[in-house]
């Protein structure tokens, strides 16, 4: 078949980046085999700076600004993202386009290989507060200790660097055929995700077609994303905040249960609101201002 047109699709250059650019680019090929794809993948400043914590070199943002760039300058057409990892303003300039079928969202335990069981004087690995904040009251006799870098960086560091285990996401595992690795999987009654956690999302420059997104974009997984981010958005958080929320969208009613730890007076605090999937984005914002209290 004769190529109409091509579509750059810029990716992180990790590992687990590039698969889940290539999952959405298999995603369009089959419902429009006529376009050429073309994946164009970069370094982020957020994959370069990996000895400190995110909320103290500049954020999730570090890790869309090069790809971001990219669209601006017109050197790719769409970029792809894992949506818990982009900051919460969107600029007007790049909306998010589309939002793949959500993964498992759920959070999970991997152990170092060969061991069976969790060793109470090394620390747990995460990375991210929201996780240390909620291991904090499961594990109450553990130390909760930060790793970044990509999945296989925090593996890695998971064998060489004493750590009990990691706690990571399932789907990022999954997508990269590593679910032999996962020793126990949390509910999100005991962990409750990020926002966004499972999705990819798919950003471009406003105002141009995107009409060939029509075999990604999954519209209760837009509901759920929206309310989402809504609500840690209300709450004015980010990778700094110890913040989650987690929605499901079916039969017309969206459920989002939110939960945030105000360090301020040290009180967590977690609720849940139903509404109609149409009303996403105000049910977060409600949720978060009757969090707020």
């Amino acid at each position: 078949m004769k190529k109409t047109r091509t579509i750059r699709v810029g990716s992180r250059e990790s590992h687990l980046a590039v698969v889940q650019a290539e999952l959405i680019m298999a995603q369009i090929q089959a419902r429009h085999p006529e376009l050429e794809l073309e994946l164009v993948t970069m370094k982020t400043t957020g994959d370069k700076i990996l000895d400190r914590p995110l909320d103290q070199i500049g954020g999730k943002g570090l890790f869309v600004r090069e790809l971001d760039q990219a669209l601006l300058d017109g050197r790719i057409d769409l970029s792809v993202h894992s949506l818990k990892d982009l900051p919460m303003q969107t600029p007007e300039q790049l909306p998010l386009v589309a939002f793949s079928r959500r993964a498992d969202p759920r959070d999970v335990l991997v152990l170092p290989k060969g061991v069976s069981t969790l060793d109470p004087n090394r620390p747990l690995g995460c990375s991210s507060k929201r996780r240390t904040r909620q291991l904090k009251a499961l594990f109450p006799q553990m130390q909760v200790q930060g790793v970044r870098g990509n999945l296989q960086t925090r593996l890695a560091k998971l064998e060489n660097e004493g750590f009990a285990a990691l706690v990571l996401a399932y789907a990022g595992l999954a997508r990269l055929g590593l679910e032999a690795r996962i020793s126990r999987v949390f509910s999100v009654e005991e962990l409750l995700p990020a926002a966004g956690q499972g999705i990819l999302a798919v950003q471009a420059r406003a105002g141009e077609d995107v009409s060939f997104l029509d075999g990604v974009e999954d519209l209760p997984t837009r509901y759920c994303a929206l309310a989402e981010r809504a609500f840690v958005r209300t709450l004015d958080g980010g990778c700094s905040a110890p913040i989650a929320a987690y929605a499901t969208c079916a039969n017309g009613s969206l459920k989002l249960t939110g939960f945030f730890y105000e360090e301020s007076d040290g009180i967590a605090r977690r609720g849940s609101l139903i509404g109609r999937c149409e009303d996403a984005e105000a049910l977060g914002e409600r949720l978060a201002n009757r969090l707020k209290g």
